[in-house]
């Protein structure tokens, strides 16, 4: 597993019908939304319901191998400063310890305001507080898995421009 350090590198990796998967990672549960890149939207997938590291990446390294993913994008939670804080630097340790699971290649992704974003969503469409709980994480993760791939169509639009 590597870590990739910017969305250009992540895009000269990719090929155009690379499958993604974006996380939110929290300290109760890892949102997870799902996305083929030449299509271009990310859709919610589901939320695991973390126990402890071992058994989270066993969840997590089992959905990459059913669903044949080439790439995770990984919400980095930066203070509005941009400044990195406690639950960044737990992020970069859960990378880390995940490298030991041969992972895929992962790009860390701006997360601020996402799980904000999904909550607002969430109660525009008239969803129940109980009911957004269950779903906000999976949500957040479809915010950065969709902001992460604007962000990689807008570096590589001859790659994937299929129009010509």
């Amino acid at each position: 597993m590597s870590i990739i350090l910017s969305p250009q590198d992540m895009a000269e990796y990719l090929k155009p019908n690379a499958r993604l998967l974006g996380l939110d990672l929290g300290t109760k549960t890892i949102g997870i939304a799902m996305a083929v890149l030449s299509i271009g939207i990310a859709t919610p997938f589901f939320t695991i319901r973390r126990v402890k590291f071992q058994l989270d990446a066993q969840a997590l390294m089992a959905t990459v191998r059913k669903e044949q993913i080439d790439a995770l994008v990984l919400g980095m939670p930066f203070h509005m400063d941009g400044s990195e804080g406690r639950r960044a630097q737990s992020t970069r340790a859960f990378v880390r310890n995940l490298a030991a699971f041969s992972a895929p290649p992962v790009l860390f992704w701006d997360e601020r305001l996402s799980s904000a974003a999904a909550d607002d969503r969430l109660i525009e469409a008239g969803v129940s507080h109980s009911r957004r709980e269950t779903m906000i994480d999976a949500i957040a993760a479809q915010f950065i898995l969709q902001d992460a791939i604007d962000g990689l169509k807008a570096l590589t639009r001859e790659r994937f421009d299929t129009s010509e």
